[in-house]
């Protein structure tokens, strides 16, 4: 399982790397990216740090032009980064060799597409297996391996179909399947979903969400749309003219945004389908008892269905764990005022 690490990443573009270089000494040193533009020097992306840590999907989230689609060429080495690193798995991926990067690409990360990128002339299977058959793997291994991938894909029984005879769901679940065959541990998707109508976009998202539980692989997921980085993402990355504004989970987004920008930004989320019980309890009062006909959860229940428990009769909902221990109680006025969009410590105060 493989770790990767963006550490104050910058890309500057400019028509002299000197120029890019000063600019990125002027951006440490508070300069604001407007100021440079008037320059004729674009600051796509500003002192990134993150950490993805192996198995957790990320999301960087922001509307267009904010960097986001930049940030992720980086990671793979399709841009070099004016001033930073990317460590991946141990290795300093700035610091390969044009060879070595494409090996990287080859074999440890694969990418998924906004717009499919089917070959039109190859099979199902053959697309599937494409990325194999760039290794070099042996043409018996490769249809073995896609097949088995399409599978993953809900797509078995079209590996003899066309690109063009498959739905858009369907063509990107095979270009979901080529990423899968590799192998690779680190899979990065720019907008992969955003082509898609929305009942199908959502049916992607479910099952990107299943396979994730079986395969467990490093993700970073790039999208302008709320709901699903709310949905997908173990931790989501918001990001404003070329800055990382707020990084946390989900949660902490939509209950403490970290300014003005973030919180009108996710004013339209649906709390319901994002936010559990764990994130709007609260303790039971000292020496107060809990009652036995009060309504029971784990503090991984949604809010959707909290909201079903609740309206069941007149007693907080009970939050407890998988053995049975009390952790907190849901008091409706709180659900109310969270779901309203009230921040959680507000929401406190005023229940």
């Amino acid at each position: 399982m493989s770790r990767l690490q963006a550490d104050h990443l910058f890309k500057v573009f400019a028509r002299r790397p000197a120029d890019e270089t000063a600019a990125v000494r002027a951006l440490v040193n508070g300069a604001d990216r407007d100021e440079l533009r008037e320059d004729g020097v674009t600051a796509a992306v500003v002192d990134a740090s993150f950490v993805v840590e192996p198995g957790q999907i990320f999301v960087v989230m922001g509307l267009s032009g904010s960097g986001k689609s930049t940030l992720l060429r980086m990671l793979n080495g399709l841009l070099e980064p004016t001033a930073g690193r990317v460590l991946y798995d141990g290795d300093d991926l700035t610091a390969l060799s044009p060879r070595e990067l494409r090996e990287v690409r080859s074999r440890r990360v694969s990418m998924v597409f906004q717009h499919f990128a089917l070959f039109p002339h190859r099979t199902v299977l053959e697309n599937a297996g494409y990325g194999l058959e760039v290794q070099g793997v042996p043409r018996a291994e490769r249809e073995k391996r896609a097949a088995e991938a399409l599978e993953l894909c809900g797509l078995a029984g079209w590996e003899k179909s066309w690109p063009d005879e498959l739905s858009g769901g369907m063509q990107q679940r095979v270009g979901l399947a080529r990423a899968l065959a590799t192998d690779a541990d680190l899979l990065l998707m720019d907008e992969s979903f955003s082509a898609l109508d929305p009942l199908i976009r959502r049916d992607m998202q479910d099952q990107l969400l299943v396979l994730q539980k079986q395969l467990k692989k490093t993700i970073v997921f790039i999208t302008h749309d709320l709901n699903e980085a709310m949905r997908i993402g173990d931790r989501v990355a918001v990001m404003r003219g070329g800055r990382i504004v707020q990084l946390g989970s989900a949660e902490d987004i939509l209950v403490r945004p970290a300014d003005d920008y973030v919180a009108s930004f996710i004013q339209d989320v649906d709390r319901s389908r994002v936010l559990t019980a764990s994130a709007v309890m609260t303790a039971p009062e000292a020496g107060a008892g809990i009652d036995p006909d009060a309504p029971v959860a784990g503090p991984d229940t949604l809010l959707a269905d909290l909201c079903a428990l609740a309206a069941a009769g007149p007693h907080p909902v009970t939050v407890r764990d998988a053995d049975g221990s009390t952790l907190g109680v849901v008091q409706k006025e709180r659900l109310l005022a969270v779901m309203g969009g009230l921040a959680t410590e507000e929401a406190t105060a005023r229940a």
